[in-house]
């Protein structure tokens, strides 16, 4: 019996599986297909001297990954530009003990963007992100820096794939 209701809930859930899953960004304005980044500026005096073009490329993958907007050759031919600038980039402990030692340590990062939308008609946006990563104050931030900056990345490139998705 036991056997008979478990094979019935197994043909049941089966039929109601869905038959694909995918992310269509169709919340865009179809006048929408390209896109221009300039590279990111930074403000924040502490940022690693890299870190501008390298958070400007991984925002360029995550919009051409994340939605049907492709990189414009000409930042001419953008029906969307963004620019903008990392405001914030600091190091700041979060977990003390006796003695005001820290346990744990807090990378901020914060990047204010701006949005020109050229079609179909003119608007601007703006988004200021702001991340965090916490991590053990033990840890040689020089030889980790990277792994906290590509999750932080990740988290920034998101928030501006949801503006741009969301706003249409």
């Amino acid at each position: 019996m036991k056997l008979i209701i478990a094979f019935i809930a197994i043909i049941l859930l089966t039929s109601c599986w869905p038959k694909s899953v995918s992310f269509v960004d169709g919340n865009l304005p179809d006048e929408w297909k390209f896109f221009s980044l300039s590279t990111l500026k930074s403000n924040a005096p502490n940022a690693p001297i890299s870190y501008s073009a390298i958070l400007s490329d991984a925002i360029k993958d995550g919009i051409q990954n994340g939605s049907r907007l492709k990189l414009a050759s000409d930042p001419k031919d953008a029906q969307i530009e963004i620019d903008g600038a990392i405001t914030s980039y600091s190091i700041t402990p979060i977990a003390l003990v006796q003695g005001d030692n820290a346990t744990q340590n807090r990378l901020t990062i914060s990047v204010k963007f701006n949005f020109y939308i050229n079609a179909p008609e003119e608007d601007e946006m703006t988004l200021v992100s702001t991340r965090f990563f916490d991590y053990d104050a033990s840890a040689d931030l020089s030889s980790q820096e990277s792994v906290f900056l590509d999750e932080i990345n990740a988290q920034i490139v998101q928030d501006v794939t949801n503006k741009l998705l969301s706003n249409w």
